[in-house]
């Protein structure tokens, strides 16, 4: 018997299964990018092979867990966009989504996380020590895979994106349970850990297209700025969201002791008893005052004003678009900052 044997019957094709129904945006997007989609899944199945079964075993549950895409579609898009007509974006997809899975599978024990996408997470059915062994293995594929395109420029955008993943994780981990962070640093730590590989996959399609530099940095800024605000309405919706829709429990934030931005509004400018309330659950990591801490978030607007926030950041992801001609690319790319901000999952 395999470790935590619930999942240990090896899938031999990845299969991509959402766990919910898709908003008609994503739909239309998946229709745009289908072929495309499909080399890029191509390209997953033939790199996720390892002669070790355990390694297969764990990385194929946790690519066919389902989510969005969104990071292999925005290296697609973007290539797109501004006309590139080659295959290395096909490749650079999948390491895209190859450094985003290794991510999932290290955050999910850090965090002890249960659940992902309405589904077990990794470590509860295989344990820790496979998740992160597996993350390694993802990790080093992902970078085997960047220098079959031999392309320095990639290889830099890469390198630097996976060094400030892991330097905004740690930054994530030394915040735990600190009610005295303030937006400013909040706010770096999401551009590290989660903005910084939506912006490496803006900047790819445009490294692979040729495109001139103040285009490149402009899909650059839209990436960064499309990342952060939707890490923003992940911290509205860990307060808000409907856990079968989500597909993680309500308030998980707060039983792992992260200071988003919602609670961090309550401490800041809800009333004294309010931020005490916030301060104490931060401080104890339980759910016990979970219901006081929402009714808290809701009656100082913490959450419409963490949506304003990102509202402003997919203004200047849309802004930063202006020096990209006008294509079906470039329109679903400006979709795809409004569905940011729209989203209930």
């Amino acid at each position: 018997m395999c470790l935590r044997s619930v999942a240990c019957l090896w899938v031999r094709d990845v299969v991509i299964i959402p766990v919910f129904a898709r908003p008609v945006f994503l739909e239309n997007l998946s229709k745009l990018l289908a072929a495309d989609m499909q080399s890029v899944d191509q390209v997953i199945r033939e790199r996720l092979h390892s002669e070790v079964v355990l390694i297969r075993q764990v990385a194929e549950y946790i690519i066919g867990g389902g989510g969005k895409r969104l990071r292999p579609a925005l290296v697609l898009l973007s290539a797109g966009a501004l006309g590139y007509r080659g295959t290395a974006h096909h490749t650079l997809a999948a390491v895209v989504e190859f450094i985003h899975t290794a991510t999932l599978l290290h955050d999910d024990v850090v965090d002890e996380s249960a659940l992902r996408r309405g589904r077990p997470t990794a470590n509860t059915l295989f344990g820790n020590a496979a998740s992160v062994l597996v993350g390694d293995f993802v990790y080093s594929r992902a970078f085997q895979m960047m220098v079959n395109i031999d392309d320095m420029r990639v290889l830099r955008v890469l390198a630097d994106a996976t060094n400030v993943i892991a330097e905004g994780e740690v930054l994530q981990l030394m915040n735990c349970r600190n009610a005295d962070i303030d937006e400013a640093g909040y706010l770096q730590v999401i551009r590290y850990k989660t903005a910084k590989l939506f912006e490496a996959a803006s900047r790819l399609g445009a490294l692979l297209a040729g495109a001139p530099p103040a285009v490149e940095e402009a899909m650059a800024a839209y990436g960064s700025h499309l990342g952060t605000a939707f890490q923003l309405i992940d911290d509205v919706l860990d307060y808000s969201g409907d856990a079968g829709v989500i597909g993680k429990n309500v308030g998980d934030d707060l039983a792992e002791g992260k200071p988003t931005l919602p609670l961090i509004r309550v401490i800041q400018h809800g009333s004294p008893e309010e931020a005490a309330l916030v301060r104490s659950a931060l401080a104890s990591g339980g759910l016990d005052d979970l219901d006081r801490v929402l009714a808290a978030i809701h009656r100082s607007g913490a959450l419409d004003y963490t949506r304003r926030q990102a509202e402003a950041e997919v203004r200047a992801a849309a802004a930063a678009l202006d020096l990209i001609p006008p294509t079906q690319y470039r329109d679903f790319l400006l979709q795809l900052a409004r569905f940011a901000v729209t989203r209930s999952h």
